[in-house]
């Protein structure tokens, strides 16, 4: 995405998963159906990361935030969809409907404009210009954005497009020594924490035994499933809107924290019964208190930390970022996924959630004190801050403009 730009990218990392739909619907054979879900996986991740990034450098300050919650709702009804759908038609017919959507954004993704902010960075400022207006027309604060961006981009030393493979490797390695570059992967990696720990992932894969063990029979585990995906979605389309008239920080620790203290709850009610101290006639007060879970987790704990990914990183880190920011929610996921049933069947479902919550609150904490607030920022407003601390419009000593200099100089 450094090299070769957003769109391009993004149109690359589609085809895979075009043609591993493609190997699942005609799979005969395992090895095939794992090939295809290999591709999927491929263009999954790598979409997950580069989309955020494109939303948060294709939308004004103003609606970015809506649009990368969106994003995440746009994901949670494919969830819903693809549940709903599996419950009825046979995988490969999922599989050739789950083609549909994929085609159709390939050809969306045509005919977008390439990134004004990676136009900048190659010092293409007339096209750069030209993307800018046609995707956020030409208002005062477009325009004052837009001047912010080349500003900063004729401020850095001239970009080299014919650099040697030990230079290249060189600035790679600088990236993770710089304080710009640092301080938001430590974010990232919290996020990613507590995006797993709070369900996303695991709680939907293990639905069945989670929901069998709280009720006691799996007879109305789909339609349990399927509620709370309903639930997930219009949860995450609610923050969407949310989004636009309350701050990141809002939303997600009074939210986040609201979530673990029903979370608490939970497992509390799980363990009593568990142990014969309260009744198990019941089974509508767990669940009732799950489903208020997954409301508030989804207002904030879910939606804003993949919000971020489109928002912390600088221009300059923002290829390199994506990969890490890939990385680590993918070690995240891959531990939740591999953990869960090993938890589910040691320590049972309030332990499990227990373990998660505890990871969950530490997260909340932690991301407390070190995440800014970017709701109505720049990206080069949040740039700034990553690099000095503070924002463009706090007042600024002449020791800060110093270290300004010293760290945009190569």
């Amino acid at each position: 995405m450094d090299r070769y730009g957003r769109k391009r990218t993004q149109i690359m990392v589609m085809i895979p998963g075009i043609i591993g739909w493609i190997f699942v619907y005609f799979a005969s054979s395992i090895n095939t159906l794992i090939l295809g879900r290999v591709l999927c996986g491929f263009t999954g991740a790598a979409t997950v990361i580069l989309g955020a990034v494109v939303i948060g450098e294709y939308c004004s300050p103003g609606n970015r935030g809506m649009f990368l919650n969106l994003k995440t709702a746009a994901v949670c009804l494919g969830n819903m969809l693809v549940h709903t759908l599996g419950n009825y038609l046979n995988w490969n017919v999922v599989a050739l409907i789950g083609l549909v959507p994929q085609a159709i954004s390939f050809i969306i993704v045509l005919t977008w404009p390439e990134s004004p902010a990676w136009l900048a960075s190659r010092k293409e400022f007339e096209s750069s210009e030209k993307s800018f207006y046609w995707l956020r027309g030409t208002s005062a604060e477009s325009r004052k954005e837009l001047e912010e961006l080349i500003r900063a981009q004729k401020e850095k030393s001239n970009y080299e497009i014919s650099t040697s493979m030990s230079e290249k490797v060189l600035e790679l390695v600088n990236k993770f020594t710089m304080r710009d570059f640092i301080k938001p992967t430590i974010v990232i990696i919290f996020c990613g924490i507590l995006l797993e720990t709070c369900g996303r992932h695991y709680f939907p894969a293990y639905a069945l035994q989670i929901i069998e063990e709280v009720t006691g029979n799996k007879t109305n585990s789909f339609y349990f499933t399927l509620g709370i995906d309903m639930i997930i979605t219009a949860t995450a389309l609610f923050s969407s809107v949310l989004v636009k008239v309350m701050k990141r920080r809002t939303i997600l620790f009074w939210s986040g924290f609201a979530a673990l203290f029903t979370l608490t709850c939970v497992c509390l009610y799980l363990f009593l019964s568990a142990n014969a101290i309260i009744s198990k006639d019941k089974p509508w007060i767990p669940l009732t208190l799950f489903s208020v879970y997954f409301i508030l987790s989804n207002l904030g704990c879910t939606p804003i930390p993949l919000a971020l990914l489109g928002e912390l990183y600088p221009l300059a880190h923002r290829g390199a970022g994506a990969a890490i920011s890939g990385l680590t929610l993918s070690i995240w996921l891959m531990i939740a996924m591999q953990v869960t049933p090993y938890l589910l069947v040691s320590i049972k479902v309030y332990g499990t959630f227990a373990v998660y919550g505890a990871a969950m609150g530490v997260s909340l904490l932690v991301m407390y004190y070190i995440l800014p607030e970017t709701k109505d920022r720049t990206l080069q407003e949040i740039e700034h801050y990553f690099n000095f601390g503070k924002f463009r419009d706090d007042k600024i000593d002449n020791d800060d403009e110093a270290k300004i200099k010293m760290i945009q100089s190569p």
